[in-house]
């Protein structure tokens, strides 16, 4: 095993990580998508640092592909633009660059400091970085070209004995971004995790920070737990640590006042979870379905009009799963196809089809630390996000041309 020093304050080496080499870490290279490895190959041969980072090396370590490679470098997000003609900088303040490699987006960040606390936006070091990450399990960084993983924080050693450790202070950790909390909790049942006594008693503290947390951004969460194929365990332990009431609030209060629609609900999320595990390529409007079928089993007249039973029970789903805002026409789906399932006759959209969407916040990538500041401008600049993937779409180069550029 090998160790990595950094210079402190008075020049004198100081070690700060354990280097794990290939013998040692065992990540197979085939599980890597070869377009990462290029983006990062193409920074270290212009002078910088780069390094897949956070859930995705969680994942690779547990010999699971990840579906989403998370890029971080010493490059600030001008140069990364630069080095790569098919890129696009996002965000004003906390500004990330996407690469585009056909429909692949991939996420790639500048190492970020602590002059401003563990959500600031400015441009730090390496050894500044990892400890603005949320838990031990995904601070961790691999470099795909040396075959090491970079462990400052004993990740490694958390990730095999199974703990939830936090980088971050308890004191404030989850008042500096309460969807922390979510994660925690998202981790714990992805992992096989257990979290510690003192993070859960932080949690069940603090709860109520996740009320001001905007619609977008729990969104983004819940799709995250509806994609993820544990979505029952992670519903569960939300529940139990007091978190589900601030994302399905109506749903939470109907779980605990009926035992019934509780085992409905457990019941409808296990089937989401198969559904998840078989590898079809499914809607969300489909996977929805699992928020809203026990309420639709309870408030609709199978007996009435087709048209004017939509009509009310997309009005009353609409509310039950606020502040979640999914893209209409995947809500529309979700009630046609649970008002079918329950024997009414009525007409699902035809494959494709498309409609008028709501507001629905961009689905963050796991590990992606948004600070509560930018909440507003995310949302404000969805819209222009949505509009710019269409043009580049009818002007991104061909996958056969050159993509990297000096």
């Amino acid at each position: 095993m090998l160790i990595r020093y950094s210079s402190n304050a008075k020049g004198k080496a100081v070690r700060k990580a354990l280097v794990y080499t290939a013998k040692e870490h065992r990540i197979k290279r085939e599980l890597i998508d070869p377009e990462a490895i290029r983006i990062i190959t193409h920074l270290k041969g212009h002078g910088y640092d780069g390094y897949i980072v956070g859930g995705a090396v969680r994942d690779l370590l547990i010999g699971k592909k990840p579906k989403d490679f998370d890029i971080v470098t010493s490059a600030e997000p001008a140069r990364i633009k630069r080095l790569f003609r098919n890129s696009r900088i996002i965000g004003k303040r906390f500004r990330l660059v996407h690469i585009f490699f056909g429909d692949k987006i991939y996420e790639v960040s500048t190492f970020r400091s602590l002059a401003d606390g563990t959500i600031g936006n400015s441009f730090g070091t390496m050894d500044e970085d990892v400890l603005r990450r949320d838990f031990t399990m995904n601070a961790l960084y691999y470099d795909p070209v040396k075959e090491q993983v970079v462990d400052y924080v004993g990740g490694i050693k958390d990730i095999q004995a199974r703990r939830l450790q936090p980088v971050i202070p308890l004191k404030t950790i989850f008042k500096d971004d309460p969807v922390r909390m979510l994660r925690a909790v998202k981790y714990a049942a992805s992992t096989g995790c257990s979290i510690p006594f003192m993070v859960k008693r932080a949690i069940r503290r603090e709860s109520a920070l996740l009320q001001p947390v905007s619609p977008s951004r729990l969104t983004e969460e819940l799709i995250k737990i509806l994609n993820s194929g544990r979505a029952h365990r992670i519903v569960s332990l939300a529940l139990e640590h007091d978190l589900y009431m601030y994302l399905q609030p109506a749903a939470a209060s109907m779980i605990d006042g009926d035992r019934s629609f509780a085992a409905e609900y457990a019941e409808s999320l296990k089937r989401l979870d198969d559904l998840v595990a078989s590898d079809e390529d499914v809607r969300l409007g489909r996977k929805i379905v699992a928020l809203i079928e026990g309420l639709v089993s309870r408030i609709t007249d199978w007996g009435g009009l087709p048209a004017a039973v939509y009509a009310e029970v997309y009005h009353e789903c609409r509310k039950f799963i606020m502040p979640m805002n999914p893209p209409r026409v995947e809500l529309e789906f979700a009630v046609r196809y649970a008002l079918r399932e329950g024997g009414l006759n009525i007409k699902l959209p035809r494959a494709g089809a498309s409609g008028p969407r709501e507001r629905g916040g961009r689905p963050q990538r796991e590990g992606e630390e948004r600070p509560r500041g930018e909440d507003r401008h995310a949302e404000a600049t969805e819209a222009r996000e949505r509009s710019g993937r269409r043009r580049r779409r009818r002007s991104r180069p061909h996958p056969s041309e050159t993509i990297v550029q000096d």
